[in-house]
């Protein structure tokens, strides 16, 4: 965890209010666990943060993976791909470089 942003988050690193996001803190927080943001991995950030806007919640990875092949590259919509990019889990990893408030329900990567 960033220090820069301890201020924002819980003590496991996640914003209390996911309003306080900022690119800065995706990048900086992704370096701290040894991740290079690439093009894919910002597809599924911007791809979470839009579904959360749009629902107020945070979106489980069945939602996101039905809204990726419904809309974009079917290949990209499986687990595989997700854990490959973030490889302690959508929820611990995707969600929190997100900036998603942490999940209530830990169950996000059934």
């Amino acid at each position: 965890m960033n220090n820069n942003f301890k201020k924002l988050t819980d003590e496991d690193g996640f914003l209390i209010n996911p309003d306080d996001w900022t690119i800065e803190f995706a990048t900086s927080n992704a370096k701290t666990m040894g991740l290079v943001l690439t093009s894919d991995h910002w597809f599924i950030i911007n791809l979470i943060r839009e579904q959360y806007e749009k629902t107020m919640r945070v979106p489980e990875l069945r939602h996101i993976l039905k809204f990726i092949k419904e809309n974009f590259d079917e290949k990209k919509a499986t687990r595989k791909f997700v854990y490959k990019l973030f490889p302690f889990g959508y929820g611990q990893q995707g969600c929190l470089l997100a900036g998603m408030k942490q999940p209530k329900k830990l169950w996000l990567d059934l």
